[in-house]
């Protein structure tokens, strides 16, 4: 039984991971048209500081650091996204182009109560203080 909750951590670790690392990808595109992407206007709402959040709170996620805090805020971009910008045109995300703004927002909600699993580099930074401090103590 050990052994699967192991797994099931290290599970919850790689899906953060992975979806802080796309998330991070659509900050990327929009302010700085990496990846094909088409920029946004400085400063202009709420589409540019959409992206900071994305870039910004998905690079915590990815890294482990703040990573309940930071998804929180990630999932409310998204629910925002949903209702502001996809559910005027319809009602299911099917129809009016938001699935991939549900998705989001559900997975971010998922990271924020389960939390970031063990590959984190809070973790790593907790181990190097360790020694340190047993030394100095």
């Amino acid at each position: 039984m050990d052994g699967i909750l192991r797994r099931r951590e290290d599970l919850l670790s790689l899906f953060r991971i992975v979806v802080g690392l796309l998330f991070v990808s659509h900050g990327a595109a929009k302010l700085f048209g990496a990846f094909g992407g088409r920029t946004v206007t400085f400063g202009a709402w709420p589409s540019w500081y959409a992206a900071v959040i994305e870039l910004v709170a998905g690079g915590a996620v990815l890294l482990g650091v703040g990573t309940r805090v930071a998804a929180v805020l990630c999932s409310g971009e998204m629910a925002y996204a949903y209702f502001f910008s996809h559910q005027s045109k319809a009602l299911w995300p099917i129809e009016n182009g938001g699935e991939l703004a549900a998705i989001y927002c559900w997975a971010f909600l998922l990271i924020a109560f389960f939390g970031p699993g063990p590959w984190t580099v809070s973790r790593l930074w907790q181990r190097r203080r360790q020694p340190a401090e047993a030394i100095a103590g």
